[in-house]
This record gives structure tokens, C-alpha cells and sequence, in this order.
């Protein structure tokens, strides 16, 4: 099978590490194994999200007092990307003795999207709601709660293109894994003459949506920290949510912050055609791929939208 699987920031850099490179290669390491059995099976493209490290990136830029202004949020997903591109390609590689190939690639966005007035993509460390209500009014960020702990937050355009689509499926037909799309690519819009870098972030998940769409991919895999999908998460009443149509899933409510943009990814997906998406947990890559780990989105027949 063809299959595109996109890997959370957090899978790099858990909540409360420090962002130590060893700490996050030793993550990548890890992601690597659980990738492996599917990478020497399937045609594997390979996504990853950036938040933890983009933010922490914007955190030095700021505190740099070589620098007149910091570095513009497109500049500093490209660094994410070279940085998380490289250990995952490599850890790849040696995991599995397939060539590996890590891609820097741009995702077009519309200048007027309006995500770009209403800041919703968590990025950086957490924080109290006095330190990062401090660092608002100090810095000129934006902040929200992610769960018990607040974090700074930044547009998040949709993705309409990613502009490296032709290179992606070079790779491909060589026999690579590729590893493309980092941090929902690095965000551009169209300018005169040709194109711009804007200030955001993309979400991941529907990049890695948009994506298996373009590629014909045959399974979208969205690798979390979770064991699948639940109705009424972090309540007692919580349960998994296993085999299900994308027009049931549509109709519950997920967090926007967390699960909402991955549940939105797997419709979109086989809304589109592709065979199934799979939400689960990364050390259950190969059951998520098999069909009998995690959740399961299929298209539920006509009429769906």
C-alpha cells in the first residue's frame, strides 16, 4: 500500500522535557522503530509536526539580542523542517536499509484566509495562566488553555497546495520513504512576483491529508499519544471510538487545539477516495496500518460531505 503517515511535535518532545537534542533524537529513535515494520512493507511518506520546537525556535529568536526583529514563523519552520527532516530520515534509513530522503517543502495558503485573525495552533512550552497571561502582555502573543496548562497560539491558514508535489513523487518512484510536509510545511502565499512566506503555522494533519489525496495515497495514519479516538474524553464516561464512518464522526465534537484537526484530516481523506484513515497511538504504527489498532475512519456511501 501507499501510505502517508504524519507524526506529532510531541511524539519529539514530550510535554515538560527539556528541548534537548539527545532527548528528542532519542524520541526519533523511537519513532523510527515503530515506523520500520510498515516503511519495509509499504511505500511510506512521512509528515511530522513541529509545535515544541518552532516555538522554542521563536522563544530564542526573541530573547536574541544580536537581532534588530525576530525571525518571521515561515524561517523558523524551515529550520524545524531541516532539523526533524534529517533525524528522522536518517534514523529511517538505518532502520530500515531503504534510501530515506528529508524534504524541505512549502504549503500554500490564502493571503485572506481568515485563520490569519483568529490564532488557534499551539506552539511552544506550557505554561501557567499567570506566566503565559505575563508573556502575552509583555510579548504581543496571543494565549489559550491546552488542557490544565496555557501556550502561546498563532494563525493557521488552511494548506491549498504543497509546492514541492512533483519532487515528492520523484522520490517516491526511486523507492525512498520520504519525509516531507514538516510542520504543515512552511507557509507561503502567492505574491507579486511569485510567492511570499506569511507568518504561521499549518496544521500538520491536514497538510498530511492534502497530500495522500495528491499522491493517491491508500491510508492516511495520524500517530498521537492516544489509543484511539474517544467520546467523552478525560471523563469517567471515556471510551474508544474503533471502526466508524467519517459522516458519525462528524457529527461529535472534538477539542480544535488537539484531536479536532486529526479527526478532520481522516474525513477529508476518505471523503476524498482514500480507503481509510487510521488515528492510534505511533508504537502501534503496524496495527493502525493492519486496520486493528486505534480508530478506523472510513467513507460511509453516498451522500457524505
Amino acid at each position: 500500500m501507499r501510505i502517508v503517515a504524519a507524526l506529532g511535535g510531541n511524539a519529539l518532545l514530550e510535554r515538560g522535557e527539556p528541548a534537548e537534542s539527545d532527548i528528542q533524537e532519542h524520541h526519533v529513535l523511537a519513532a523510527a522503530e515503530a515506523l520500520a515494520a510498515v516503511a519495509r512493507e509499504h511505500e511510506l511518506v512521512l509528515t511530522h509536526g513541529n509545535g515544541p520546537q518552532v516555538g522554542l525556535l521563536a522563544l530564542e529568536s526573541e530573547r536574541d539580542p544580536a537581532l534588530r526583529r525576530p525571525y518571521p514563523f515561515d524561517v523558523l519552520g524551515a529550520q524545524t523542517q531541516g532539523m526533524i527532516g534529517y533525524w528522522l530520515a536518517q534514523a529511517l534509513q538505518n532502520a530500515t536499509g531503504r534510501p530515506a530522503a528529508g524534504l524541505v517543502s512549502r504549503t500554500l495558503v490564502r493571503a485572506d484566509d481568515p485563520a490569519f485573525a483568529v490564532p488557534a495552533k499551539f506552539v511552544g512550552p506550557v505554561y501557567d495562566r499567570a506566566t503565559a497571561e505575563r508573556l502575552a502582555a509583555e510579548r504581543g502573543w496571543e494565549v489559550r488553555p491546552d488542557g490544565a496548562a496555557w501556550r502561546r497560539v498563532v494563525p493557521s491558514p488552511e494548506p491549498v497546495e504543497l509546492i514541492e508535489l512533483p519532487f515528492v513523487k520523484a522520490l517516491m518512484e526511486s523507492g525512498a520513504i520520504v519525509v516531507c510536509g514538516g510542520g504543515g510545511g512552511i507557509p507561503v502565499a502567492a505574491a507579486s512576483p511569485g510567492l511570499r512566506g506569511v507568518e504561521a503555522v499549518v496544521d500538520k494533519d491536514l497538510t498530511a491529508a492534502l497530500i495522500a489525496r495528491e499522491i493517491g495515497a491508500d491510508a492516511l495514519v495520524l500517530l498521537t499519544d492516544v489509543e484511539a479516538v474517544q467520546d467523552d474524553y478525560g471523563t469517567p464516561r471515556a471510551r474508544p471510538i474503533r471502526d466508524v464512518g467519517s459522516r458519525e464522526l462528524r457529527s461529535r465534537d472534538f477539542p480544535a487545539g488537539s484531536m479536532g484537526p486529526k479527526v478532520e484530516a481522516a474525513c477529508r481523506f476518505v471523503e476524498n477516495g482514500g480507503k481509510f484513515a487510521a488515528i492510534g497511538r505511533l508504537t502501534a504504527a503496524a496495527g493502525l496500518v493492519a486496520g486493528t489498532a486505534g480508530t478506523i475512519v472510513r467513507a460511509c456511501g453516498p451522500g457524505f460531505s
